[in-house]
């Protein structure tokens, strides 16, 4: 795959890439495992691209990912009962440690020449029918980000934006996994403290969300489902580890439709109210409309 991105002021961003994945259904420990193995290789060239941790040169980022995950959702579009738990581990080979570069006086074309990290993601749904027809969704999400050498610190790819409808534009040129958190703008979950164009624009290394929600179906075929939702969402990001409080979140509540059409996929407009401020970034909560077009079903969205 190759693509482009320039704006107006010459800022450029190009990435080329290729991708092979091997899944296999599982046997033990039940007949719900699946495990995949996944080898990624992509070539990142910025020229003058601000906000972000370098902004001209080129970096390879080579990756291997497993996953292990257990579905025993009893509806892949609505579920009214079973669970889907996920776990994954993403690494690069540890450059740092197998090479003489001297990274305390590295430039930044030296240090992120060869991207390192090893990424840890972890996410789990669980689905209740409460009273008819009436469902209720628990979700809790997490990623991490870290390093093999302080000296290089942290990866300029692969971090985590929350904040949003978490729907990819060009975010993924960056190598970015947007987060969707309703009730507030795309992007704007950032850690107190941090850099506010650089931490919209490069991302977060660790997030944290959680989602309750209740779902009642208003339309049920071949054709078409549809249902309506009340949520209430809590998330954060964090820059070190030695700062992360799985309790210390951001917050909100609202409404939302969403219809899945087998030519478009699911389709869903939410209203989200967020209650937590975002320093630097005035619009970031209270009232906010979401958009969402194509979402996947399973995974971090």
């Amino acid at each position: 795959m190759r693509y482009h991105l320039q704006t107006p002021n010459a800022y450029k961003i190009r990435l080329n890439g290729v991708s092979f994945s091997l899944g296999r259904k599982l046997k033990w420990p039940d007949n719900w495992f699946s495990l995949v193995h996944t080898i990624n290789l992509n070539q990142y060239i910025l020229n003058n691209y601000r906000g972000y941790l370098f902004s001209t040169g080129t970096s390879y980022n080579l990756n291997l990912t497993q996953e292990i995950a257990r579905d025993s959702r009893n509806h892949n579009i609505f579920p009214t009962g079973g669970s889907y738990i996920k776990f994954t581990i993403q690494a690069t080979p540890p450059y740092s440690l197998l090479n003489n570069v001297n990274y305390a006086i590295a430039s930044d074309k030296q240090r992120y020449k060869f991207t390192e990290y090893h990424k840890w993601k972890f996410e789990s749904q669980w689905f209740q029918t409460i009273t008819g027809k009436l469902v209720l969704k628990a979700q809790a999400q997490f990623g991490f980000l870290g390093s093999y050498n302080s000296a290089v610190g942290q990866s300029a790819f692969e971090r985590f934006k929350l904040g949003g409808d978490g729907m990819q534009g060009f975010d993924f040129l960056q190598g970015s996994e947007l987060i969707a958190m309703r009730g507030y703008s795309n992007n704007s979950v950032v850690p107190v403290g941090a850099n506010i164009n650089n931490a919209q624009t490069s991302g977060s290394p660790i997030f944290t969300k959680y989602v309750m929600e209740l779902r009642y179906p208003v339309i049920n075929s071949q054709q078409a489902t549809a249902f309506v939702t009340a949520f209430a969402e809590g998330g954060n990001t964090w820059n070190k580890f030695s700062d992360y409080n799985p309790f210390n979140v951001r917050r909100s509540l609202g409404i939302g439709a969403k219809i899945f059409l087998p030519i478009f996929g699911l389709l869903g407009i939410d209203y989200g109210y967020g209650f937590d401020k975002i320093p630097g970034i005035p619009d970031a909560n209270k009232g906010q409309f979401h958009f969402s077009i194509a979402q996947q079903l399973g995974g971090f969205n």
